[in-house]
């Protein structure tokens, strides 16, 4: 089995490591297919009711692996193809009811922020930086960063970062709404395993349907996205999850309501 992404189960809990240190977790084509194959066996994984993704070393993903690149000999249609296998699992990823945090250190370039924006939640070091890079290297966008960067930033702040060699810091990044919160490096792992834990705590399949309904809307009609809302929303009323939350919210109204009625 490959190591270049290591993964591991543990109540629910799936987590999903870079693992090239050696190479600031650059991605090549082996390791591509890993992540396809990972993502594919997760999402499929009815016992896992969310994921952290992190990296091992000193940078979180310094996008493709450019020296594979250089020195493959595959041309252009070498790059496209593992370009397609990474697509397939990013996809996997956004479009699963599998909530995902990523927990983010060191460099994050190019292809790396495709990888970081398949998650929904991001928790960044206060250290950590945000590059494209794409261009000075003459290459364009790929593994989603030209759909989830916009998505995630506005498409006028997108192109800041795309078209200039601009290299964004924790803190404005946070400011950009490229990452939800900025921690110091010692507390990184620790706050991404609370969020984490706080929706396999608390109605996780509802986060994990809110997720999806967030990620899969952005690809449909408004006709397509209240239909499938009215429907999940129903599924999640019959849940037993929710039957137990429902009737203590409701029992706490009729309280509130009495003591007001009867002061």
């Amino acid at each position: 089995m490959s190591d270049s992404i290591l993964l591991t189960r543990e109540g629910g809990l799936a987590r999903v490591t870079l693992n090239r240190p050696a190479s600031l977790n650059a991605v090549n084509f082996e390791m591509g297919t890993r992540w396809r194959d990972i993502a594919r066996e997760v999402t499929s994984d009815p016992s896992v009711g969310a994921v952290i993704l992190d990296a091992a070393g000193r940078a979180f993903c310094g996008g493709g692996d450019v020296m594979m690149m250089a020195s493959s000999g595959g041309g252009g249609g070498g790059v496209s193809a593992t370009a397609e296998v990474i697509h397939d699992g990013i996809r996997t990823w956004v479009l699963s009811d599998k909530p995902i945090v990523a927990a983010v250190q060191g460099a994050v370039a190019g292809g790396g922020l495709g990888l970081m924006l398949s998650a929904d939640y991001i928790v960044a070091s206060d250290s950590a930086k945000f590059v494209s890079k794409y261009a000075n290297i003459g290459l364009t966008p790929d593994l989603g960063v030209s759909t989830l960067l916009p998505a995630a930033i506005g498409q006028r702040r997108a192109l800041q970062l795309l078209l200039q060699d601009r290299t964004l810091g924790a803190q404005e990044a946070l400011d950009w709404g490229l990452v939800a919160e900025v921690v110091p490096l010692s507390d990184l792992a620790g706050r991404a395993e609370q969020v984490a834990r706080f929706w396999l705590e608390n109605a996780t399949a509802a986060f994990g349907q809110a997720k999806r309904l967030i990620r899969v809307g952005a690809h449909r009609t408004f006709e397509e996205n209240l239909a499938d809302e009215a429907e999940t929303i129903g599924v999640s009323l019959d849940a037993d999850e929710s039957k137990v939350r429902v009737a203590a919210f409701a029992a706490a109204s009729r309280k509130k309501a009495a003591s007001t009625e009867n002061p």
